[in-house]
């Protein structure tokens, strides 16, 4: 083993400070430590999981740092290996920070050490970015955080036996290399449950496998990044990580306001003549975070306004399997498949631990994003086996059936939390349809003794719900331009023992009460 080379993940990591974004800060750190020194050529780094635990943030945010530096030869990752610093780092490299975010370079270090393995960790409600705690605890004993699926009904079962039935099945062609795209059978698979289930209008040939919604928005950024575009329309309040990959490739979020009816269109035309983006990042159904569904009308004059200036929508189905009150609205992409390319992943169907992900994208762009994909290597997407596996599972009807019970499951658990929260937050606002996996909750006619809803700001009952073991966010998380003071709360039931859900209200009110004191 050559000399400094280490196992050990006993490595001190903290984010750098500045309001830039996480994987940013995560970036300019271990520039920092390079350079000086402190990470040696071959040292090991934390597994993803294990740090962004330790870090309280998004296993993502890691997995994307790490893979960007791999790219730029400063880190190094093999198969069945640790992550590692290269053994000769690029002259240079290590001490450029022009790509990580405005808070590279500070000799600064975040005031949050943690040791991966040992007994140091972040402290709940610490400092945070700007006004926005940057992420509630990730396995607190009360999970009220959104974006994460039941854990505990994760169907290991089906899966494994899929997996087994997909390998023993397969031949030694496809255990080949595989296309950019993905193996073809997955595609088919994939291609037919959302012609099914989601009334998309494609041909098998449209859609690419991905490895979730994030790489899948990273490719298609890259390739409008190729054509020429500068600007990315986006909803405002928004999923962050996605407007984060589309200013990695080079394109400038503009947010667009949202109402209750979702993007409103008149702030659609004057984002777009303002900035000349003739791209549009959106949620239809349901829009996240806020919960509303665009109404027809809305969704013509998008197409409209896509056909007009001859531009690209980009549809994140987030959450769009789960509605309760009716079925599920289609996309969008099925009204425009010349104009739409949709997103979608198991992340939330499943679990983020499966990886996988597809785009449908339209006949123009599909040399385009394939070309991207192409440039990322000869595996772009999840594993073959992987892909295998997801084509039996989609194919025998499993994925049905579970997608079934996990909609009776969550409208039960949402039936439960409303009710609790208007016994414990009476005049709380809840808001956002019966659908996905989360609601808000606006605490400024909250009426409990004691609680001024003029002074309260969700900043602080985030904190006291981390001192007590509940986590919450702040829906300034999502927002391009947060305001000094928020009483908005995006409250997650995905991941909350039905068990736990009048504890974790009781726990809520008691933060929202201390945070008041």
């Amino acid at each position: 083993m050559p000399k400094g080379q280490t196992n050990s993940t006993e490595v001190l990591i903290a984010l750098a400070p500045g309001p830039g974004a996480l994987r940013h800060r995560l970036e300019a750190a271990l520039l920092e430590d390079i350079a000086s020194g402190r990470l040696a050529p071959g040292t090991a780094l934390p597994p993803s999981r294990a740090l962004a635990d330790a870090l309280g943030i998004s296993r993502w945010v890691v997995t994307e740092a790490y893979g960007h530096l791999v790219n730029k030869g400063i880190l190094e990752a093999r198969t069945g290996s640790a992550t590692r610093v290269a053994a000769a780092v690029p002259d240079g490299a290590a001490g450029s920070r022009s790509d990580t975010g405005p808070s590279a370079g500070s000799p600064a270090r975040a005031a949050r050490p943690v040791r991966v393995n040992g007994r140091t960790g972040p402290v709940p409600g610490g400092p945070a970015s700007g006004p926005v705690a940057e992420r509630a605890p990730d396995r607190a004993t009360h999970d009220l955080a959104p974006g994460v699926p039941d854990l505990r009904h994760v169907p290991r079962q089906a899966w494994l036996r899929a997996a087994r039935d997909a390998l023993a099945e397969a031949s030694n062609l496809d255990l080949g290399a595989q296309p950019a795209a993905g193996h073809p059978g997955a595609r088919s698979a994939v291609a037919t449950h959302l012609r099914r289930a989601r009334v998309v209008s494609a041909p098998d040939g449209a859609v690419v496998l991905t490895r979730g919604a994030t790489d899948g928005m990273s490719r298609i950024a890259a390739a409008l990044a190729d054509a020429g575009h500068t600007h990315l329309l986006v909803e405002d309040p928004s999923w962050a990580a996605l407007r984060d990959v589309a200013a990695d490739a080079g394109l400038t979020p503009v947010p667009v306001p949202v109402d209750d009816d979702g993007i409103t269109v008149d702030g659609l035309h004057a984002a777009a003549a303002r900035t000349g983006a003739r791209a549009l990042l959106l949620t239809p159904a349901p829009q996240f975070p806020l919960g509303a569904v665009l109404p027809d009308g809305r969704r013509a004059d998008v197409l409209d306004w896509a056909r007009q200036v001859d531009g690209l929508v980009v549809e994140d189905d987030y959450d769009a399997e789960f509605r309760y009150d009716r079925r599920p609205v289609p996309t969008l992409q099925g009204r425009g498949p010349d104009r739409v390319l949709l997103l979608g992943s198991t992340s939330k169907t499943l679990s983020p631990a499966f990886g996988i992900g597809w785009m449908v994208v339209p006949e123009r762009w599909r040399a385009a994003v394939l070309g991207v994909s192409v440039r990322r290597g000869p595996a772009p997407g999840p594993s073959t086996l992987d892909q295998l596996t997801l084509a039996r599972f989609v194919g025998d009807g499993a994925y049905a059936r579970h997608l079934r019970a996990a909609r009776a499951r969550y409208s039960r658990r949402r039936a439960a939390l409303l009710a609790a929260l208007d016994r414990e937050l009476p005049g709380a606002r809840v808001g956002g349809i019966a659908a996905g996996m989360h609601v808000t909750v606006d605490l400024a006619g909250v009426d409990l003794p004691g609680v001024d809803p003029e002074v309260l700001d969700v900043a602080a009952v985030v904190r006291e719900g981390a001192a007590r073991e509940v986590a919450l966010v702040d829906v300034r998380r999502y927002q391009a331009v947060p305001p000094a003071r928020s009483t908005v709360l995006v409250v997650g039931y995905g991941n909350l023992a039905d068990a736990r859900l009048g504890e974790a209200v009781r726990g809520l009110r008691a933060a929202v009460e201390a945070a008041a004191r």
